[in-house]
């Protein structure tokens, strides 16, 4: 096991207990949401987001266990957008890591209801931790980043500028548009949230904030090449959706040898943004090799 593998692991660990205490198993509440929620929520996944998280807070020298409940909200809203994208007035996928998607399981109604229910309890998340926190206005700086990512210029903005855009011929312009907001907004919050909390000063930030756009970018476009050439059994979804779709993708736009060439620029820019960090930032420059290496061969 490589060092990364170690690392992605104990820190899914640490997750997975948090995000588990969030939903019990037996609430005092409607049981079969609950039994939705966890369904989606603790069945598996990268967690590359928390991840990015709890390592950039500790790349500055911050306390990653303050940094956790920030984490699991971001994968609340980030499983919440799944069970939403995956309905079938979206993209109407029927398998997601590898299994039954939220809705073909519960239905249409209990699986909107779960995505409701997760991104409502990661504000909760946010708004308790932040009335707790010794510096409550970093705590409130990062809780705007994060409601200002998952909206309407952000993750959601891009997933309705992704629905516009099918069966339309694109530009390249309008697919990175999509790809910054659908699921770079979110991976760049996290980043910026882990250095937030963790007391990032201004210059600091700035180079995170590059790295973070760079691998916001790069992991879409692994995705979207993943989606090209990869089995279900390596994606976890049915293959080639993107194409029966009419998705707009870097593939589609430039072909797989352009799409792999800019995800491994990418990647270079995103490993120059961290040059002055120490060795506390080891993990997000092997997560960064990471996200493109999946779907690039070195």
């Amino acid at each position: 096991m490589s060092a990364l593998e170690a690392y992605m692991r104990r820190q899914r660990e640490r997750i997975d207990a948090a995000l588990a205490e969030y939903f019990p198993v037996d609430p005092p509440h409607p049981h079969r949401l609950f039994e939705a929620v966890r369904y989606s929520l603790l069945g598996g996944g990268k967690r590359i987001r928390p991840i990015l998280v709890l390592a950039t807070c500790e790349a500055v020298g911050g306390d990653s266990q303050r940094a956790l409940p920030y984490a699991c909200a971001i994968e609340m809203i980030h499983t919440y957008s799944l069970i939403h994208d995956d309905l079938p007035a979206m993209d109407d996928d029927t398998m997601r890591r590898g299994r039954r998607t939220n809705h073909v399981v519960f239905g249409d109604a209990l699986a909107i209801l779960s995505g409701d229910a997760l991104l409502t309890e990661a504000f909760t998340v946010l708004a308790q931790s932040a009335a707790s926190d010794p510096e409550p206005a970093r705590a409130w700086r990062a809780t705007r980043e994060i409601a200002e990512a998952a909206g309407v210029r952000g993750m959601v903005g891009g997933q309705a500028a992704d629905i516009a855009a099918q069966g339309v011929t694109p530009a390249l312009a309008m697919v990175e548009y999509i790809h910054v907001r659908k699921t770079g907004a979110m991976l760049l919050a996290a980043v910026r949230v882990g250095a937030t909390i963790g007391g990032a000063d201004e210059a600091s930030l700035r180079p995170l904030t590059r790295y973070g756009e760079c691998i916001g970018l790069a992991f879409q476009i692994a995705d979207d090449i993943l989606d090209a050439e990869a089995p279900s059994a390596v994606t976890g979804k049915a293959e080639g959706r993107d194409t029966q779709l009419h998705k707009a993708t870097f593939p589609a736009v430039i072909g797989l040898p352009a799409a792999k060439q800019r995800a491994r620029e990418l990647l270079e820019q995103a490993l120059a943004a961290l040059r002055g960090f120490d060795a506390r930032a080891e993990p997000l420059r092997d997560l960064a090799r990471w996200v493109v290496a999946r779907a690039c061969e070195p």
